[in-house]
């Protein structure tokens, strides 16, 4: 069992910044796939950024070169860097983890980013 904690979101104007992050705990995070996904409202929701336990990274086209994500193993911890927000951006943000081994995915609660003037 892995839960997710996230935290970081807000209401930002757009070319702002946010840094989400999310506490990890409940397995051997350093081996997990950790992941953000996000969901506008009457949208799916879809991959934003990932990073493998080898630190790895894979971004959507449509938030490359403007989204970072990092972790710290020592901390538990997985963030996302998101800079020269647009409002396209606006969604509820969550997220994942794929532990080593398991077929499981699990989710974080969401936190809501808000990209408004």
């Amino acid at each position: 069992q892995v839960q997710l904690v996230e935290s970081g979101g807000g209401v930002v104007q757009p070319g702002g910044s946010l840094r989400l992050s999310c506490a990890a705990s409940g397995s051997l995070f350093r081996t997990n796939t950790m992941g953000w996904y996000r969901q506008a409202p009457k949208k799916e929701r879809e991959l934003a950024a990932r990073i493998t336990r080898d630190g790895s990274t894979t971004y959507a086209d449509s938030v490359k070169g403007r989204f970072t994500i990092s972790r710290d193993n020592a901390k538990n911890t997985v963030y996302l860097q998101m800079n020269s927000l647009k409002p396209e951006d606006t969604a509820v943000y969550y997220c994942s983890a794929d532990p080593m081994g398991s077929i499981m995915r699990y989710w974080g609660q969401g936190t809501q980013v808000t990209v408004s003037e």
